[in-house]
């Protein structure tokens, strides 16, 4: 928007700078075909090992802290708590992600699966609720990552004397780097994850070779780890119990599912595939899902059971070298520190990666629930305003965190693990309604499994349920706050008449188009009649004057837009009534008085009468349930909609 030429210099920068940030999503809506795609567009994409990096460079990058993670919260044991944890990723969140492949495969994940499940305001609350923790998954994916890629930079060989003690500023600087990419524009290159997952987990697979090598030419390593389990535990079901006690604490390692359907836009399917029945999408998805749980799995028990034999205790702690930074603590100890760089370097490269993937899945995620709800501001609808929001946001997470990795693995795993437990719900009710008893059973064992992991997490550490419950907050305030300031907005897409609806209106309009509104009752004679004679006595009107009455059925008066199709019925062989479903009465028949003047060219009349009642209780009931006081609401929403007053419906109150 350029200024006037009489404006002032600082008048036209602040139009440019608004231009600029609310420029909006096309960048990131790419790859993502619209509702009505047909086969062509359906099927296009990427080869799902190809998609695999892209959620990679979010679950692979785990392998940065994982191991550390898991030695401070088991010691010696684990290697056994981390195979408790592969278990349950094999046998619980796999099974659990692939049925949500299944049943959502356009990239919405679990939430959508409940949004379909639960209606009305619940609902929302509900999803709004997800979405509290969602966002604090990702973000503080975006924290963690960029303070364990600080702790590689701070704690390499050739650069530790000089960044001593920078590792909360350098965090902060990654987080404003990854908000300027944002700023300037971004979209995932699945190129790009794709080297640096193959660079990632190529290196460690050299530095697991190399520790799995030094394990079995140093005898005494093994011999003194199982020395120190039996001295610690006693005997093989103590240890297993114990191991099941703390694998909460190893909850980072699940996850990337969640960020694993998040992607399946992107996958290829098959030529025959369509968006109703995207077949290929989602047997590519299901590979995926496998083949990174896999890979990760291995990962998993391996690098934890080198790091314990070969790292000293000490060092996981905090202020110790290994201190989130496993692998390359071994990388630079038996490999040279050329090599330890380069790993280091690697690590830095995928868990900035993993930072951008979360943002993206951020910007991706709030307007897919949001914007459908009206709870979000019309700003909200640009990238550049949310990145703003979001890299703020980050910047108070690592400043309270003071940039610890050990510190915010328990909100880390309390978002990853309320969503891994709400798929898991969720495809226990899908199943149970499909009268699959044996996967309803099996979904429901896991659902419990996950259910107590979160409880003991939450229990343990309850940083991750208080920043979630200020998200949940935040998100629910701005969201009714933003519905409330766009209550009298045109919520209607689009009006479809049916033939005799149609006939209805341009045959009145060839007089004058008079609606009366009726809440219908009983639907007797008696009360067209009764309604008629007060309309005209209120109104002064002659008898001779011709009528259509309006009846408004409300439906799910938590949607905020949708389409409103009209019937026309003739009832007691005289009264020609339009029939009508919508969230809302006044926006339907706002949306009809200026759709019947569009198609005629007339400007309709609509009468009604007052509902008696407390104002302010009357718009709680159309805020709330899409009725109260109906007149004044139309007019309002009339106003907003035709600035024009000798184009705009006229509304008449008796």
């Amino acid at each position: 928007m350029a200024a006037s030429a009489g404006s002032p210099p600082g008048d036209a920068a602040r139009h440019r700078l608004r231009a600029w940030m609310l420029e909006g999503l096309a960048d990131m809506a790419k790859n993502h075909p619209g509702p009505h795609a047909g086969p062509q567009s359906a099927h296009r994409g990427q080869r799902w090992w190809r998609v695999m990096c892209l959620t990679g460079v979010d679950y692979f990058s785990t392998l940065g802290y994982q191991p550390g993670i898991a030695a401070l919260a088991a010691g010696a044991l684990s290697p056994i708590a981390t195979l408790v944890l592969v278990l349950v990723t094999l046998a619980g969140a796999l099974p659990v992600y692939r049925r949500v492949a299944r049943e959502s495969p356009h990239g919405q994940g679990s939430i959508a699966m409940l949004e379909r499940l639960l209606s009305f305001w619940k609902g929302k609350l509900f999803v709004l609720t997800l979405l509290g923790f969602a966002a604090t998954d990702f973000l503080i994916t975006i924290t963690l990552s960029a303070a364990d890629a600080a702790t590689h930079l701070v704690e390499n060989p050739h650069l530790t004397s000089a960044l001593h003690n920078g590792q909360l500023v350098i965090t902060l600087i990654l987080v404003a780097l990854l908000g300027a990419v944002f700023l300037k524009g971004f979209l995932e290159a699945i190129g790009v994850a794709l080297v640096l997952v193959g660079l990632y987990l190529g290196l460690n697979a050299v530095v697991v070779v190399a520790g799995l090598w030094h394990v079995a030419t140093t005898a005494h390593v093994v011999a003194d780890w199982s020395q120190a389990l039996t001295a610690e535990h006693g005997s093989v079901p103590v240890m297993i119990g114990v191991a099941l006690l703390v694998f909460p604490k190893l909850a980072l390692g699940l996850s990337g599912f969640e960020t694993g359907v998040a992607v399946m836009p992107h996958i290829e399917g098959d030529p025959d595939d369509t968006e109703e029945r995207p077949t290929g999408r989602i047997r590519g998805a299901k590979k995926l899902l496998t083949t990174a749980a896999v890979i990760m799995s291995v990962f998993l028990i391996i690098t934890s059971f080198i790091t314990t034999l070969l790292i000293p205790a000490d060092a996981f702690k905090p202020g110790g070298p290994a201190n989130g930074r496993a692998l390359a603590y071994l990388a630079h100890e038996y490999l040279g520190s050329l090599f330890g760089t380069v790993y280091d370097i690697s690590t830095i490269a995928i868990l900035w990666f993993a930072g951008a993937s979360a943002m993206a899945g951020l910007l991706n995620l709030m307007p897919q629930y949001l914007p459908r709800y009206g709870m979000a501001p019309h700003w909200a609808r640009a990238v550049r305003p949310m990145v703003l929001v979001f890299t703020l946001i980050a910047f108070l997470v690592t400043w309270l965190f003071d940039a610890d990795v050990d510190a915010q693995g328990g909100a880390y795993a309390t978002g990853v693990l309320v969503l891994i437990s709400s798929a898991a719900i969720a495809v226990t009710i899908t199943a149970r309604r499909a009268r699959e008893h044996g996967w309803t059973i099996g979904f429901a064992v896991i659902a419990v499994v996950f259910l107590y992991t979160t409880v003991a997490n939450v229990i343990e550490r309850p940083d991750g349920v208080k920043i979630g419950a200020c998200f949940i907050a935040g998100i629910i305030l701005v969201s009714f706050l933003s519905r409330l300031a766009r209550a009298f907005e045109l919520r209607v897409t689009s009006v479809v008449l049916d033939e005799k609806a149609e006939r209805f209106i341009r045959d009145t309009a060839h007089r004058k188009i008079r609606f009366i509104a009726n809440e219908p009752d009983q639907r007797d004679l008696s009360e067209y009649r009764d309604k008629l004679q007060q309309i005209r006595t209120d109104n002064d009107l002659p008898v001779d004057e011709d009528f259509i009455f309006v009846e408004v059925t409300v439906g799910d008066p938590s949607e905020f837009e949708s389409e409103l199709r009209v019937r026309g019925e003739v009832l007691h062989g005289r009264f020609r009534v339009l029939v009508m479903d919508s969230s809302t009465v006044s926006n339907a028949l706002a949306a009809l008085l200026l759709h019947a003047r569009d198609l005629t060219g007339a400007r309709p009349h609509i009468y009604f009468e007052w509902t008696e009642g407390n104002p302010f209780a009357q718009f709680l009931r159309f805020f709330l349930f899409g009725q109260g006081e109906v007149a004044p609401v139309t007019r309002e929403v009339l106003r907003e909609a035709e600035p024009d007053r000798d184009r705009r419906p006229r509304v008449h109150v008796g």
